[in-house]
């Protein structure tokens, strides 16, 4: 379930993780529970409740507020044992979507991006949370909410390959890396219980992750259709997150965040989007210049 899994892109199951270092995992709001008290449970501290929030979009329109009852993502950071020849900048691209983001690969375990990791070492991937944009936010201002530090704003616009001088807009989404947050005991100890029953029950979760996706596939389509960009992105990223769907579930689930990423101009996610879209198409995308629009095309490739 990972952010953004990843949403965006590359960050989702594939990491190769070892069974006892599982990523984000999920967690259902008993009564009384606030984000503060999850974060302090989870990451020993309430400073990361905003990852939290980011991760399930709690705060795309203003507000977090949790109910009893509702599912939540927990982000984590992952973890990977490195091969024969590999460097920050490949394990980047492979984690991170883009080998310009090897320096924050090896920051977060200790490194520098020049000098390769060693074999056999176990490195660990930031939790990445993909921040989608309100009105009159900056980039000052999601450092300080997510790294707790507004001068690390120039961090965010590196990882997201912005200038420093572009203005963040609504519906922008920001890609977050989480290189300080840790799991407490407890935290890991869900994590793992996670990673055990996916194992074990994953025929059972897959049943019922695809039952409802069939349920939650028309609803994102029809916030696509409606100019609800912000809310399609929200929605299915949190389809991609809930477990093992179809190839057919997961084409339309990315091309509905591909129209979306193109309407909010995320072009490398709407990118990423269509290569996903592709790949579980199993080679039925057509891209007819009389009914795709020339910005869907150009996110695609297509000339």
């Amino acid at each position: 379930m990972k952010l953004r899994s990843l949403v965006l892109g590359g960050l989702s199951a594939a990491l190769l993780l070892a069974p006892s270092d599982a990523d984000a995992f999920g967690h259902v709001v008993s009564q009384g529970e606030t984000l503060a008290q999850i974060a302090i449970r989870f990451y020993g501290s309430p400073r990361f409740e905003a990852a939290i929030a980011g991760a399930n979009a709690l705060d795309a329109h203003g507000g977090s507020a949790i109910v009893t009852g509702q599912p939540l993502e927990i982000p984590a950071p992952a973890h990977y044992r490195v091969k024969e020849g590999e460097t920050w900048f490949g394990l980047a691209r492979e984690f991170l979507g883009d080998p310009r983001r090897a320096d924050t690969l090896a920051r977060a375990n200790g490194a520098v991006a020049w000098v390769p990791p060693v074999v056999n070492q176990e490195v660990e991937i930031p939790a990445v949370v993909a921040h989608i944009a309100a009105d009159h936010e900056t980039m000052p201002v999601l450092a300080q909410r997510y790294l707790g530090d507004a001068n690390k704003a120039w961090e965010l616009d590196v990882y997201n390959g912005r200038d420093g001088k572009q203005k963040l807009l609504r519906g922008d989404v920001v890609l977050v890396p989480l290189i300080d947050l840790s799991l407490t005991e407890e935290g890991k100890k869900a994590a793992r219980a996670a990673a055990e029953r996916t194992r074990t029950e994953g025929g059972g979760q897959a049943y019922e992750a695809q039952r409802r996706a069939e349920a939650d596939i028309p609803p994102l389509l029809a916030d696509v259709r409606a100019g609800r960009y912000v809310d399609a992105v929200a929605k299915g990223n949190r389809l991609l997150g809930s477990g093992e769907l179809t190839r057919p579930q997961l084409a339309a689930i990315h091309r509905a965040l591909l129209e979306a990423y193109v309407a909010l101009e995320a072009g490398g996610l709407a990118a990423g989007a269509c290569s996903a879209w592709r790949t579980n198409a199993g080679g039925e995308v057509r891209l007819d210049a009389r009914s795709v629009s020339p910005k869907i095309r150009a996110a695609c490739g297509a000339r």
